[in-house]
């Protein structure tokens, strides 16, 4: 409420109009908004109910809540007692439009609408219609028949007492129905000039307050000035969601509406917001109302020689929810076309970058991988990235605050990794102040109540860019249903309007191999997904041969050694040639020859770690569909934990992605590898038995037998010259093996 000064606005309202509820709210709203007690205090001294000290001690107790009273409840209450909202006024036009956000009934142009009194009278099916329309069978119902009677400066009042709760509707109905209209019988006799009441939630049969409601299933809405006939008309023009409309037998309808909420917070959401509308369209409704534990009048019992009878039931809109969309669909604030042409010449600027080549700054990006992707790490380096003004992968980030919400780890978890990531990646610390995070582990809502929180406290942080990580603890729907994703995927929308910035969220694959399908293909649950997002990044995984893990385990341990090396003996780098450099078993030996053993079995230690690290490495490629922006090239990475880091070698450009041969070409590719792995081998073997077979000089086929039998495998003499002669071997003139020709392989080339 930062336009508005609340303690001026609450010189506008008479703390002596205001139920105590609404005081407390008002004491609620001001602390909420950082006001002192004293403005209360002095306030509420206009009021002849004031005790000194009472707003003081209730004070102490407003701590906060989920859903706090803000200062906008300040101003609705000076609205309602006539305050003109602070604004100068202006003399309309012929062509201005009136308009005010929720109003749907023109009261000068609403017809008056009668309502009649039932032509024939049975109060007993009148109670009974009641139950049943609003009520389980199993369901504990409060009414109330006894009154006692309060002189006011209105004259003789009959006001309820407690009554009963203790009886089922099911056990209510079966006595009514053999009653014979005689509703006493059942209910308690009444007093027929005050009439009787009863509550329209269901209780748990221990008491009749708002702790004891069971089910925040309706409100009461009741107005009392107006005529019947233009309340009637006004409740039904506005297409209330009423359960059940009953006429008190006095000045007003009472409407049960549907709120159907799933606890009291929400409920008191939804009948505040309900009651707006009403006011905002010339209902004044009586706002003492509100309580879920509310008494009603009593269908089926005389008032003061009227009869409390219902009018309808089951009218206007199905559900709240559908009440809800009608209301704001007739008050949507969607822009107003326009002409191409008024804005050809004059286009607006694009949204600069936030990722150059991917993303801008307000639109909305996903990040898709299989478990295990590192999907979460990959953003915790965007955030520094970001934070830093850096790049992320290939991509140079803008410089800004980022908001990291975290709803997967726990806090202490959560932090820990972001400071590994940040000495993983090694950058100076500048601006580690630019990174906010929110722990919502264990505290997360569905999308739809979680985004009004989330705009609400990032509003004034200027963030360039919102990660939310993950999704899946948020959506709200069947994420295989396009239209329940999509209305989930509105959601991101409204952060990046309200919020001016980015939003970045990650998402898991399908089951099943993904490198044949589509990168936008592969982000599990409905199409949306992939469809929604302004730029979409896909991380599949690379199928490592051992080579190429054996390579990246010999590189880490190379470059463990030279590091141990010039921190602990830079003296050794004189007998390290470039390409020792290159080898692990080479730079072992330098060290262990040149320095005692105790002082190397550290080193070996953590080299030795270091291998096994490396073994866990994985391979990924990034593909994108980008809206923005022209497709990338495909990027591949290594997932180094705890960071992800380019493939500066391009060893994994040859790479198939998982999945992404069918079955049967990678059975065929692994039984030609199979074959050329034998090949290989009996090469090796029968070369060893030439080399060794008779101590290094040429042998027989005599020796070669001999050598074999040694190693427990027998030959024929017709296998070993066959086998020799595929070979490149042939037989001198000493009947000796000797070595002529390199061998053809399959593919024409040679082989040593």
């Amino acid at each position: 409420m930062e336009q508005l000064n609340l303690a001026e606005v609450l010189q506008s309202i008479d703390p002596a109009a205001l139920n105590y509820q609404d005081w407390v709210n008002v004491g609620m709203a001001l602390k909420q908004e950082g006001y002192p007690c004293e403005v209360w205090d002095s306030w509420s001294q206009r009021d002849s109910r004031y005790h000194a000290g009472e707003c003081a001690r209730k004070w102490r107790g407003f701590n906060g809540s989920a859903a706090p009273v803000t200062g906008g409840t300040i101003v609705q209450l000076a609205r309602e007692q006539g305050w003109g909202g602070g604004s100068s006024g202006h003399e309309l036009g012929w062509n201005d439009e009136i308009r005010d956000d929720l109003v749907v009934v023109d009261k000068s142009w609403l017809e008056s609408r009668e309502v009649r009194e039932p032509a024939q009278w049975h109060p007993a099916r009148q109670l009974i219609t009641y139950l049943e329309t609003l009520f389980e069978a199993g369901e504990n119902v409060g009414y109330v028949t006894e009154s006692w009677e309060k002189e006011d400066k209105d004259g003789l009042r009959y006001l309820p007492t407690k009554g009963s709760f203790d009886r089922t509707a099911g056990q209510l109905i079966e006595a009514l129905s053999r009653c014979g209209d005689d509703i006493g019988s059942v209910l308690g006799d009444y007093k027929p000039e005050a009439g009787a009441w009863i509550r329209f939630n269901p209780l748990d049969g221990k008491g009749a307050k708002d702790e004891n409601v069971t089910e925040f299933r309706y409100a009461l809405v009741e107005s009392d000035n107006m005529p019947i006939e233009q309340q009637n008309a006004m409740i039904r023009e506005l297409e209330l969601p009423i359960a059940c409309l009953v006429y008190s037998g006095g000045k007003s309808l009472h409407a049960i509406v549907r709120i159907d909420a799933a606890d009291k917070t929400e409920y008191r959401s939804r009948v505040d917001y309900l009651y707006n509308v009403l006011q905002k369209n010339g209902m004044v409704v009586d706002t003492q109302n509100k309580n879920p534990s509310r008494l009603s009048r009593m269908p089926g019992v005389i008032r003061n020689g009227r009869k409390q009878f219902i009018v309808d039931t089951n009218i206007g809109r199905k559900s709240w929810n559908e009440w809800k969309e009608w209301i704001e669909s007739v008050n949507d604030n969607l822009p107003e076309f326009e002409s191409l042409s008024d804005c050809w010449n004059d286009l607006p600027e694009l949204a600069p970058c936030l990722i150059d080549g991917v993303l801008r700054q307000g639109h909305k990006m996903l990040i898709a991988g299989p478990s295990k992707a590192g999907k979460s790490f990959a953003l915790i380096e965007l955030c520094i990235a970001i934070a830093e003004g850096r790049k992320w992968l290939q991509w140079r980030c803008a410089k800004g605050r980022v908001l990291y919400v975290n709803l997967e780890l726990d806090r202490a978890s959560c932090l820990h990794r972001f400071k590994d990531v940040y000495e993983a990646m090694q950058w100076p610390i500048t601006s580690i102040g630019n990174i906010d995070i929110w722990n919502l582990r264990g505290k997360s809502l569905p999308m739809d109540k979680l985004a009004p929180k989330l705009i609400r406290r990032a509003m004034k942080q200027n963030y360039i860019a919102v990660v939310i990580d993950p999704i899946y603890k948020i959506i709200t729907g069947d994420e295989n249903s396009a239209d329940q994703m999509a209305a989930f995927c509105n959601q991101f929308d409204k952060v990046c309007t309200e919020l001016g910035c980015a939003v970045i969220y990650c998402h898991h694959h399908s089951k099943g191999a993904q490198g044949s399908k589509k990168s936008m293909d592969r982000a599990s649950g409905s199409g949306v997904f992939a469809r929604d997002p302004d730029a979409m990044l896909d991380l599949v995984e690379l199928e490592l041969t051992p080579e190429i893990i054996e390579q990246q385990q010999n590189a880490a341990a190379a470059k463990a050694w030279l590091e141990w090396i010039r921190l602990r003996e830079p003296t050794l780098m004189n007998k390290v040639s470039q390409d020792d450099e290159c080898s692990p078993a080479a730079l072992e030996r330098i060290v262990r020859n040149s320095l005692p053993l105790w002082m190397c079995e550290g080193a070996m230690d953590h080299v030795r770690k270091v291998r096994e690290a490396a073994g866990a490495y994985t391979g990924w490629r990034v593909e994108g569909t980008l809206r923005e922006f022209p497709k990338f090239k495909p990027v591949d990475l290594w997932f180094r934990y705890p960071v992800h880091q380019l493939d500066e070698s391009g060893i994994l450009g040859d790479l198939d992605a998982d999945g992404g041969q069918p079955n049967w070409k990678k059975a065929n590719h692994s039984r030609k590898k199979n074959a050329a792995d034998q090949r290989q081998e009996k090469t090796r073997k029968y070369a060893d038995a030439v080399a060794n077979a008779c101590a290094g000089e040429a042998p027989t086929t005599a020796d070669i037998i001999q050598y074999f039998a040694g190693t427990g495998r027998e030959v024929k003499p017709d296998t070993v010259r066959k086998d020799l002669n595929k070979l490149g071997f042939s037989l001198n003139s000493e009947k000796r093996w000797v070595k002529v020709i390199e061998p053809i392989s399959q593919d024409g080339t040679e082989n040593s």
